[in-house]
């Protein structure tokens, strides 16, 4: 088996850090989607539920589109067998995230009770349904997949194992905690009253559930974790545990009305637990649950999988141009709607869920 290079290991690491922008960012819009229903009374408090993400939610999707091309052209062969193996999954997080967003336009285009039920509902189903098998994803790769000579053959169903099920739920409702903080953060009057009491019951659960699912992947261990260059289990571990402290932090702080930092919080745990799925896989790009994929080789990895070194150093390039463009794009873009929402700023009817 030959071994990776410098240069595919550090795309290897910056695809993670992609996924954890991507789930950071849009972790919280999931998450405001999610709980809108719960903390808003009238049509007004939906309506500014959606305007605190309303600036920011197809920007964070870029994340995902970057994340998945940076996939297709430095690990061609992790692309192909992930996304031909799991067609389906990857059809149902598309699905989900097109109703997802359509829903944000069509919503106000009618003053109708039924329209906007409607549209609201499929902007509670695609942000539950989108979280919940990017959940089953993650862990299923932090745990690995049943494969075979031919990659991974057992769709969707293959993946909802109780385990993996596990980690779905418990990314829910993380998201859903991280987008009541936001939530909190971002309005004012009762609608922040309602979020901030509602966040701590919603962060409780959610660090029960990603200890229990922690604890399970511990215990199911890491066939590949003996091969040439893997981390010690020790690695991840430590990520995922600080991960759980930092979730219960964000938990004791919105409860005390400190949302600023509680979300300081949890937008540093999302990233650590990213970053506890790649420590788990390395040197992996698709490890193998079930033991050898072929004699001495656990799963695909980094070495099979990436591109060719000058692809690479192309690919190291550009990034190294336009990512810097992109990050102050983006942080502008945060920074001029930084300000909270009032019921005031509503006043009158407004187009496309405002």
């Amino acid at each position: 088996m030959s071994s990776f290079t410098g240069l595919s290991a550090a795309w290897f690491s910056l695809i993670g850090l992609l996924w954890a922008g991507y789930f950071l960012l849009e972790g919280f819009d999931f998450g405001v989607s999610m709980i809108a229903p719960l903390v808003s009374r009238d049509d007004t408090d939906h309506r500014l539920c959606l305007n605190s993400i309303g600036p920011f939610w197809d920007g964070n999707e870029v994340w995902l589109i970057v994340a998945g091309g940076a996939t297709f052209a430095a690990f061609p062969l992790w692309y192909a067998k992930l996304f031909s193996g799991a067609y389906l999954a990857l059809v149902v997080i598309l699905l989900a995230l097109i109703f997802r967003g359509i829903s944000f336009e069509f919503r106000g285009k009618d003053d109708r009770r039924g329209w906007r039920l409607a549209w609201d509902t499929a902007n509670v189903a695609g942000s539950l349904i989108a979280a919940l098998v990017w959940g089953v994803a993650f862990t299923n790769f932090a745990h690995g997949l049943p494969l075979t000579p031919s990659g991974y053959t057992q769709g969707l169903i293959g993946l909802l194992h109780p385990m993996a099920v596990l980690g779905g739920v418990a990314v829910v409702v993380l998201f859903a905690f991280h987008g009541s903080v936001f939530l909190a953060l971002r309005t004012t009057g009762e609608l922040r009253d309602r979020a901030r009491h509602l966040a701590p019951l919603i962060g409780g659960g959610a660090a029960l559930l990603l200890a229990a699912t922690l604890l399970w992947v511990a215990v199911a261990g890491r066939p590949w974790a003996g091969i040439g260059g893997a981390l010690p289990g020790a690695v991840p571990l430590g990520f995922a545990l600080v991960a759980v402290i930092l979730v219960l932090v964000a938990t004791a702080l919105v409860w005390r009305g400190r949302e600023g930092r509680a979300f300081l919080a949890t937008a540093a745990a999302i990233p650590l637990l990213v970053g506890a799925v790649w420590a788990a896989m390395f040197p992996m790009v698709i490890p193998a649950s079930s033991g050898a994929v072929a004699p001495g080789l656990p799963g695909i990895t980094i070495a099979l999988a990436a591109s060719h070194p000058y692809t690479l150093t192309v690919m190291t390039v550009v990034a190294a141009i336009f990512m810097p463009f992109v990050l102050l794009y983006q942080g502008w873009t945060y920074w001029v709607f930084r300000s909270r929402l009032t019921r005031q700023s509503l006043s009158g009817p407004s187009p496309s869920a405002k």
